[in-house]
């Protein structure tokens, strides 16, 4: 039978003994335990019986330790506690009634350990393997002799009865009992059938252990087990063995109690797919100096049936645990720390120095004053122990918190916080000037997940060794075990989802970071991906198949323009304008369908868009063309946001010249309009593409051209242009466009369709 599981020989594993509706698997948020108030009132014996029950279950609520039933019994009554999975020094009656202690200032009963001088013989033989030794820190060992197994009797019955804990044995009930009684697991062994000695080391790959449940695991590498010279006799931390458990003819005990390491455990449990009460408490981290406490409990209770103890207690220690356990360097503290941190109270003289050292000391803490030849020495700041059951404190907020929690958050005045001055984040404007122009051309604004797959990742972004996706050590999944290097496949995951529901017009955009680096540098950059599919209209420049392009171009166009202000007039900086490529495509794109855009003089692209590749989107099965885009955020936030200006609007009326010429494919539009501009003409208010026409036969346009038709409007603030002034402006034109390798269309042609 196995005590540290609180469950019967046939019972299935993972039963919670002292525990309600426990979970399995995963991660456990809380579990309601039992308490039995008279039990816990055993160890405060000063706790005044004005202070009934109910008042005490409030009052542990008060403080963090809920109390969420509270039932009566014939002695005191049982409550139902809901215990955070920090806090596992209070999953049991010995560490309630320290919280009990504290609230009320009352001393805590010691447990009482006495045991019968032992009779002399040779230390039993117990070792550490130097691999098992950071994950058994500590290990401790007691052989009693002469036992006799039968069924409990007195306090043992009955707390069992009222806590719904099945019996089992004397031996076995003894290590359940002492579990509940103060929190740390042991467990029996039949000594008879251990061989040679002691052996705590890793089990051996494929190594086959049969377990209290009946079942039969195969061990993996980093399974811990405890065994003796020969075989495995436990899983350590989690359950026992068949071949080693107590049964009615055992007459010789080894009683063990050990500190496990909490990754250890939790490992091998979820492995094997076992949740007891023993890998619960080690999970949550176990007290590395309640092994030999817990050893000398569970002897004294089996004793009581009869035996003796033989030789001393064996208690083999592993130092570089201890220290980074129980042996933690003290944390310095100050009272003026914790009151400016908490506060004004309602009492009037507020947190005291003499508050915060009853509280911490009752909690287990130990304050010595600060060095007096310390230059920081002060009458209110201590080093402080912190004691072994604690593993969830680790810094001064920590323990202000304690003080806080026992002090009662409900006794502390309602205070307003000290307003401070709102500063916005240096790339707010930036940011919201972004959404609301993507708003108004029709995106709608989405948000992914922050993590990707590695064939994503592989497919979507081209990284290096020193700069590629970031693995998570800890990965909500498999499907999803890196940090996001791109936001393409969110963006493509969204458009998808929308294309499965019949949803055939969308936009989207998303403003995000991406990472990138590796695990030792982690670098986070913003980002900006647009996605759009729809069943576009052909347009007088585009046909209904290209028309999404150029719509996904113009909108990337006008976000750049909110960071350039020359881009309206690249003549004055050439610096700023924006070129366009497709000499250089990633492979998700489609070649021929895709491009990239460029801020000279840099010569990495700020944009990559384009239509999805056809075999990926064949691969996702993509009912529609659908285009994405991806923006370098970061670049762009280091040019200066476009001031906007406005100006009177003209009195005068605008003037539309309408020039159609033939150019070759190698002249592409922004070569056009950059000469046209740089003309600086004075009258030019606008200058716009209207009709662009290619003849695939060659007869109205020869092939390797085509035909465009660019419209002028002139207007001037200050008078009725004349038509000199339009002549003079309309002949600088077609020379500009002349010598541009334009040719000027007849009427009859640029008419014809």
């Amino acid at each position: 039978m196995n005590p540290q599981t609180g469950s019967g020989r046939y019972q299935a594993a993972g039963n919670l003994a002292g525990f309600i509706s426990p979970q399995h698997g995963g991660t456990l948020g809380t579990a309601l335990m039992k308490i039995l108030t008279h039990w816990l009132r055993s160890f405060v014996p000063a706790l005044p019986a004005s202070i009934d029950d109910r008042q005490l279950a409030e009052d542990l609520t008060l403080r963090g330790i809920a109390v969420e039933g509270v039932h009566p019994l014939t002695d005191g009554h049982l409550f139902e506690m809901d215990i955070t999975t920090n806090r596992v020094d209070a999953m049991n009656h010995y560490g309630i009634a320290r919280e009990a202690a504290t609230i009320y200032n009352l001393p805590l009963a010691s447990l009482d350990t006495t045991l019968p001088d032992p009779t002399p013989a040779t230390p039993f033989r117990v070792r550490i393997e130097p691999a098992a030794e950071p994950f058994c820190g500590r290990f401790t060992a007691r052989v009693l002799r002469g036992v006799s197994i039968g069924p409990s009797t007195g306090r043992i019955a009955e707390y069992f009865a009222l806590l719904g804990q099945k019996q089992i044995s004397n031996a076995v009930d003894a290590s359940n009992f002492v579990l509940l009684a103060m929190g740390h697991p042991t467990h029996a062994f039949d000594l008879d059938k251990i061989v040679g000695g002691i052996v705590v080391r890793h089990a051996r790959p494929g190594e086959i252990l049969k377990l209290l449940d009946g079942t039969t695991r195969t061990l993996a590498h980093d399974d811990l087990v405890i065994a003796d010279e020969v075989k495995a006799l436990s899983l350590a931390g989690v359950m026992g063995g068949w071949d080693s458990m107590i049964t009615p003819e055992t007459r010789n005990i080894l009683v063990e109690s050990a500190w496990f390491d909490q990754a250890s455990i939790r490992r091998s449990a979820r492995r094997h797919g076992l949740h007891t009460d023993a890998s619960h408490r080690f999970e949550r981290g176990a007290d590395f100096n309640a092994a030999p406490l817990a050893n000398d409990l569970v002897a004294q209770l089996i004793l009581h049936s009869g035996g003796h103890l033989e030789g001393a207690l064996i208690d083999v220690v592993i130092r570089a645990v201890r220290v980074r356990t129980a042996d933690r360097p003290r944390i310095a503290l100050s009272v003026k720390q914790v009151q400016r941190h908490l506060g004004q109270t309602i009492a009037p003289e507020g947190i005291t120095s003499a508050i915060v050292q009853q509280y911490l000391h009752s909690l287990g803490c130990n304050l010595l004053p600060a060095d007096p030849l310390s230059a920081d020495s002060q009458d209110d700041l201590f080093r402080v122990k912190l004691p072994s059951w604690r593993l969830d404190l680790e810094r001064e907020i920590d323990l202000i918190e304690e003080v806080a929690r026992v002090y009662g958050y409900n006794r502390f005045a309602n205070t307003l916080p000290t307003p401070l001055p709102v500063q916005s984040h240096p790339l707010a404007a930036a940011e919201s000037a972004v959404r609301s122009r993507l708003l108004s051309l029709g995106f709608s604004e989405s948000i992914s997940s922050t993590f990707a797959s590695d064939s994503d990742a592989a497919f979507f972004f081209a990284g290096t060794q020193e700069n590629g996706p970031i693995e998570m050590e800890n990965p909500l999944s498999d499907e999803a075990r890196l940090l996001r290097p791109t936001l393409v496949p969110g963006m493509l995951t969204m458009l998808a989802l929308n294309l499965n529901r019949d949803v055939r017009e969308v936009r989207l955009f998303e403003q995000g970071q991406i990472f990138t680096g590796s695990t030792r540098q982690v670098n986070e950059h913003p980002s900006l991906t647009l996605g759009l599919t729809s069943t576009s209209a052909p347009t007088p420049l585009h046909s209904a198949q290209d028309a999404p392009f150029f719509e996904l171009k113009g909108a990337i166009e006008s976000v750049l323009s909110l960071f350039s202000p020359a881009l309206e007039d690249p003549a004055q900086n050439a610096a700023t304008s924006v070129t366009y490529s497709a000499a250089t495509l990633p492979a998700w794109l489609e070649p021929g369908r895709a491009a990239q855009a460029f801020l000279a003089p840099e010569s990495a692209p700020i944009a990559t868009f384009g239509e999805l590749a056809n075999t990926e989107a064949s691969r996702r099965k993509l009912r529609q063309p659908v285009y994405l885009a991806q923006i370098d955020l970061a670049r762009l936030y280091a040019l200066p946001l476009r001031h906007v200006t406005a100006r009177s609007l003209s009195r005068f009326q605008a003037v539309e010249r309408d020039f159609s010429f033939t150019f070759p494919d190698s002249r592409p539009w922004a070569e056009i309009e950059s000469a046209l501009r740089a003309l600086n003409l004075p009258g030019l208010e606008d200058l716009k593409p209207v009709e662009i026409f290619r003849d695939r036969k060659g007869k109205s346009v020869p092939s390797g051209h085509y035909a465009l038709l660019v419209r002028a409007v002139f207007q001037s603030q200050e008078h009725t242009l004349s038509e000199s002034e339009l002549g003079e402006w309309w002949t600088t034109i077609i020379a500009t466009l002349t010598a541009l390798g334009g040719a000027i269309r007849a009427p009859e042609e640029a008419t014809h369709r």
